[in-house]
């Protein structure tokens, strides 16, 4: 990786995620030079659907149209090119370029996590049932699971991963998206965008297909339960992917385990705050973090030993075949 590659992919996740960056440090530098590169393909990507600067700062959905089908189409275009070898100048694409030949990403990930993003601008996107949420947070956030568990168990394209490594990577994933999409319940209602789905807001008495509506005080009590349901139902995916992390390296799994205690934090707090939730944006402290970090190394010692590798998962949906 040259140097500019390197910076132009750190300061991506260090702006991006503050989560993912101290998570991203505890791995060894072949694996976290790997990591950020990847990292900055998909934040580059979000940035480039949602109008936004290194993850801030967000284009309404009504805003969007037709125009984003064509960015769409234009970052498909580019990540092809990149996978089949050709010179890329932007930075996230020479990036994934590296990746992609050093760890032997399938282009059907890459694109399954585009097709993620397209869910956000194509017009008539639904979530009605909640088998709907979790197919866009196997997209968005699963896929890049299985993508990060390859960049951490490989070395060279021929390398493999044992698939019940990957399902729980995607576990993980999943579990990430749907405390994010708790947490960001509000926010994403201010950009047009509802990712619960409509049967669960209708089970609350709460207006379905209508993202402003569900910015009405009167409805944050409504909203709480919903966002506890979510954060419940993201406890059976974090507690699978603990049987996936035993099978990576130490320093692997040690990150793992770590941005897994922070996520789980967050759903935590939404769930602990209630209405309170959406006051401010919620996220975990610096000495949160440390602690974090703490417990994590002790996970990850021992995974090496007391946590099985290979039971059944605990989670009830699968991610799909390739």
């Amino acid at each position: 990786m040259t140097d500019a590659l390197h910076r132009h992919a750190t300061e991506a996740i260090r702006q991006g995620s503050q989560s993912f960056a101290a998570a991203a440090r505890l791995l060894d530098p072949e694996t976290r030079a790997g990591t950020v590169l990847l990292y900055a393909w998909c934040r580059h990507c979000d940035d480039v659907i949602d109008g936004q600067e290194l993850g801030h700062g967000r284009r309404a959905l009504q805003e969007d149209g037709c125009a984003g089908m064509d960015r769409i189409a234009a970052l498909r275009d580019l990540t092809r090119r990149a996978c089949a070898g050709e010179p890329m100048e932007h930075p996230a694409f020479a990036g994934l370029q590296q990746v992609v030949r050093h760890h032997g990403i399938p282009l059907y990930l890459l694109e399954e996590h585009l097709a993620g993003f397209a869910m956000d601008v194509e017009p008539g996107t639904r979530y009605e049932r909640i088998e709907d949420t979790l197919h866009y947070a196997w997209r968005v956030a699963g896929v890049v699971g299985v993508m990060m568990a390859l960049v951490m168990g490989t070395r060279g394209a021929q390398a493999q991963v044992p698939p019940q490594v990957l399902d729980r990577a995607c576990d993980l994933g999943v579990a990430f998206q749907l405390t994010n999409i708790a947490r960001d319940i509000v926010d994403d209602a201010r950009a047009g965008r509802v990712y619960l789905p409509a049967q669960w807001l209708r089970d609350a008495g709460l207006p379905a297909g209508a993202p402003q509506a569900l910015l009405a005080p009167a409805h944050r009590a409504a909203l709480a339960t919903v966002a506890a349901r979510l954060v419940a139902l993201a406890e059976p995916y974090y507690r699978s992917s603990l049987t996936g992390i035993g099978a990576l390296p130490l320093r692997s799994a040690w990150s793992i385990a770590t941005a897994r205690g922070v996520y789980r934090e967050i759903g935590r707090r939404v769930d602990a705050l209630g209405p309170a939730a959406w006051d401010t944006r919620v996220a975990t402290t610096r000495a949160d973090k440390l602690l974090l970090i703490a417990r994590g190394g002790a996970l990850a010692l021992l995974s090496r030993t007391w946590l099985p590798r290979t039971s059944a998962p605990l989670s009830s949906w699968r991610r799909p075949a390739a």
